[in-house]
């Protein structure tokens, strides 16, 4: 009997031992898992911490971008907007520019062609006065030349008169100058040979 219960106690013992060390192992596997656990959950926490992090960070981004694309486009809007405005303004300063120079253009031409119109009718008048004159001279010329005529008439007829006295007369004054002048030699010569 002796010998039974020294293996009933052998086999407790072993009993005992597989309990001792299931216990241990079960404990170390569940210390394991338990650290495994908190480890996992640490590793989730500080994925969750850094997913936060930079979904911050880009949403900070986005916002910035957003931002600064909305100053840009305001911007440009201001940008264009003045430069519509000072184009409008060029066009209808451009258009003034061309009214006045086109008005001015128009007065000129008027202006010289008011000129050019008086020019010709002083030309015209002095014209008109230079025929007036140049035939009334000639009107006066001719008066002057029947005048003239008629003088020209009279003293045909005065002169012829004195003009035949007068040739009577000369020859009798040069015949009786030469008489006396040649010599009596000759005078009796040609009273001899008549």
């Amino acid at each position: 009997m002796s010998n039974g219960n020294g293996v009933t106690a052998t086999l407790t013992q072993a009993a005992d031992n597989v309990k001792d060390t299931a216990t241990n192992i079960s404990h170390a596997v569940m210390q394991r898992a338990d650290d495994a656990v908190t480890s996992a959950r640490e590793a989730v926490e500080n994925a969750r911490k850094a997913a936060r992090k930079a979904v911050g960070k880009a949403k900070k981004k986005l916002a910035e971008a957003s931002a600064k694309a909305r100053k840009e486009a305001a911007t440009l809007k201001r940008e264009a907007t003045t430069a519509k405005k000072k184009a409008a303004k060029q066009v209808k300063s451009a258009r003034k520019a061309g009214k006045t120079a086109v008005a001015k253009a128009k007065g000129t031409a008027k202006r010289d062609v008011g000129a050019a119109k008086r020019k010709a009718a002083k030309k015209t008048a002095k014209a008109k006065k230079a025929v007036t004159a140049a035939r009334k001279t000639t009107r006066k010329v001719a008066v002057k030349k029947t005048a003239a005529r008629k003088t020209t008439r009279k003293a045909a007829t005065g002169t012829a008169a004195s003009k035949a006295a007068k040739a009577v007369k000369r020859p009798t004054k040069k015949a009786a100058t030469k008489a006396a002048k040649r010599p009596a030699k000759k005078v009796a010569k040609k009273a001899a040979s008549k």
